[in-house]
Order: C-alpha cells, then sequence, then structure tokens
C-alpha cells in the first residue's frame, strides 16, 4: 500500500521535512503546497534531481490540493517566520497571519475529503492545533500538534550535555505549552535509569538552568540563523514514521485534554489512527499547578484569536 504524505508550507522547516521524507524512502508518494509557485517548483524539481541517486521511488507533485483526499498524513508547517524576530521571543506574533492561512488551508483539507492523520507544526502549534481540528472537523484523535516533542528533546539534550552522555540516555517530558509557559517535569525525567534529582545532587546540576535551556534552546537557534528546521522537522518526521509504523510509542505532543478543554502536550500513545491514549503521570503539586497556569494561557490565547 503506497504511503502518501502533503507537506502544506514550503519554508525552512517544510522544505527539511520533504527532503527526511524523500532520502528515507519513508513516503511513496509526496505531494508540496505552498504559496510561492516558484519555490515550491523549484524544490520538486531538486527533490527530482536526487531521486536517481537513491535506492527507492518517490512520486512527487505540488500545490494540487485533490491530491490530499488519499494523503495517509498531511503535515502542516506554513508560517512567517520572520514574525517570529521579536524583543519577546513571542510565538504568538505569528498568530495572526497563521490562523488565517489555516482557515483557509482547513478549508480545502474538508473540502478533498481527507480522512487521515493531520501533524500540525505551524506555530503557536497548540492553538493553531485547536483551529485547525474545530475547522476541518476532523476527530480530536486524528489532529496532533508536535507540541513539546522538540522541547523534551532539547531537555534530554541539555541533561546529556551536562553529564557528558549521549541524550537517549535521559529520559522524560518537557509538558504544557510550546512555547514560554512549557516547564520540564523534573519528576519524569530519569538518567541512566536514575531519578535526575538525586543525579543533579551527586552532580552538581542546576536544574532550574537546565529547564531554560530547554525552554529557550530554540531561540538561540533562530538568534543565530533567523530560523529553526533540523530539530523541529525530526519531531514532526518521527511523527509520520510512529504513524505509519502503527508503532503505540508514548510521546509528547499536543493532543486535546478533556479536563481542560484544549489542546496541550502531555504524553500520549500515537499509532496508525494518531492518539490511541494518553499516559497518566504522577505530577508533583508544583507541576500540577504549572501545567494549569500554561493551560489557561493557551485558553486565554485561542479566545483571542476568535475575536
Amino acid at each position: 500500500m503506497a504511503r502518501k504524505v502533503a507537506v502544506i508550507g514550503d519554508g525552512h522547516v517544510g522544505q527539511t521535512v520533504a527532503h527526511h521524507l524523500v532520502i528515507t524512502g519513508l513516503v511513496d508518494h509526496l505531494a508540496l503546497f505552498d504559496l510561492n509557485e516558484d519555490k515550491v517548483k523549484a524544490d520538486v524539481i531538486d527533490l527530482k534531481d536526487a531521486l536517481p541517486n537513491l535506492g527507492h521511488h518517490v512520486e512527487i507533485t505540488y500545490n494540487d490540493y485533490s491530491e490530499l483526499a488519499d494523503a495517509d498524513v498531511i503535515v502542516s508547517t506554513l508560517g512567517n517566520i520572520k514574525l517570529q524576530d521579536n524583543p519577546d521571543n513571542d510565538r504568538f506574533a505569528e498568530l495572526p497571519y497563521t490562523s488565517a492561512q489555516v482557515k483557509v488551508v482547513a478549508s480545502r483539507i474538508k473540502a478533498s475529503g481527507f480522512k487521515g492523520i493531520l501533524v500540525v507544526v505551524t506555530n503557536p502549534v497548540d492553538v493553531i492545533t485547536m483551529i485547525y481540528q474545530a475547522e476541518t472537523g476532523l476527530p480530536k484523535e486524528r489532529v496532533i500538534g508536535t507540541g513539546t516533542l522538540l522541547d523534551s528533546a532539547r531537555m534530554k539534550h541539555a541533561v546529556a550535555e551536562s553529564l557528558n552522555l549521549d541524550p537517549r540516555s535521559v529520559s522524560g517530558y518537557n509538558l504544557g505549552e510550546h512555547g514560554n509557559s512549557q516547564f520540564t517535569a523534573w519528576s519524569t525525567v530519569r538518567v541512566l535509569d536514575k531519578p535526575i534529582d538525586k543525579l543533579a545532587a551527586e552532580k552538581g546540576l542546576y536544574l532550574a538552568e537546565l529547564d531554560k535551556q530547554a525552554r529557550e534552546g530554540g531561540f538561540a537557534v533562530f538568534h543565530g540563523k533567523k530560523y529553526t528546521s533540523y530539530g523541529i522537522a525530526t519531531a514532526a518526521v518521527r511523527l509520520v514514521e510512529t504513524i505509519f509504523a502503527d508503532a503505540k510509542t508514548v510521546l509528547p505532543v499536543s493532543n486535546y485534554l478533556t479536563e481542560f478543554g484544549l489542546y496541550m502536550s502531555m504524553p500520549a500513545v500515537i499509532g496508525a489512527k494518531g492518539v490511541l491514549a494518553r499516559v497518566p503521570l504522577s505530577l508533583t503539586a508544583s507541576e500540577k499547578e504549572k501545567l494549569r497556569i500554561s493551560a489557561n494561557y493557551i485558553k486565554t490565547k485561542y479566545a483571542e484569536s476568535k475575536d
């Protein structure tokens, strides 16, 4: 059975996702979309130029919304990265632009009859994921934001680097908003299967500083090259791969939390049908309060997007 992915938004992140999908052979058909016709056409030609040197074939098309009808996964990476270049490092600076664009795209997704999984990268991702779900009418379990999948990876990177370890030796989650109100749930973090709090005491680690590195890591990248790409694109591709494999993997993604009535990041089991189950966590009282604060922040911003 052919595996088909559509990537909507051919900017830095979208083209990196597209390149990864093609060179790894994860897809049989890639459909690319962008408002800049010359740019997306050029990327399609460039990707097709790569095919003769690969060990597999990928069909590549562009800007044909009828292609969405039988797509397995849509990845939304549309945005205007220049709007994030603001003194407050505020991802919500993109919201007026992205919310308007998403409503147009969502109407086309709905009209196509798409019945697959929608993976949302577009910022501010928690609010945009809610808008996509509302506008497309897709079941909540089939609309997933990348959320803190990237932030959790940044936390693992920060912790591992401080201990001179492989980041895959670190487990645990950043939770809440993919933004300034997120936090590292240190009660979930383990290093070499040891609780981080005990290791921090032994090694003299400052968890507050590591939390800051995880939360602000994206801005360090952004201010260096004026965009981010590899980390977030890899997170998006991991979600696509998990869906295709029906891997039933636990990932911290932006998913619908009934108790809060909104999308934000908590660990969920991801498989071929999207979010299969939520994974309960035994958070501390302080972490529960941080989660509540983050939820209220997202809720306020979502309400503003509807004004």
